[in-house]
């Protein structure tokens, strides 16, 4: 299998991962909230929150990289 088709299979993967756990994650935001008054208090991540949030942390990292890597490797046809 060309290097070229697993990067590209890695990005694809990986980005649409990515926008289903951003989708996921739970915040509490009102209208109120896009102009700064919120109102609520700052809370840590805890259970699946905190887990879903380190997974599209390292979703992101994976995306990026695999795009860096895409573009430093010589296109090979």
């Amino acid at each position: 299998m060309n290097l070229n088709i697993i990067l590209q299979t890695v990005t694809v993967g990986s980005s649409i991962l990515m926008i289903v756990s951003i989708l996921l994650q739970q915040r509490g935001a009102s209208l109120g909230a896009g102009f700064g008054s919120s109102g609520e208090l700052y809370t840590t991540r805890r259970g699946l929150d905190k887990n879903l949030f380190e997974v599209t942390v390292v979703l992101s990292v994976i995306f990026i990289l695999s795009i860096l890597v895409g573009l430093l490797l010589p296109a090979v046809k």
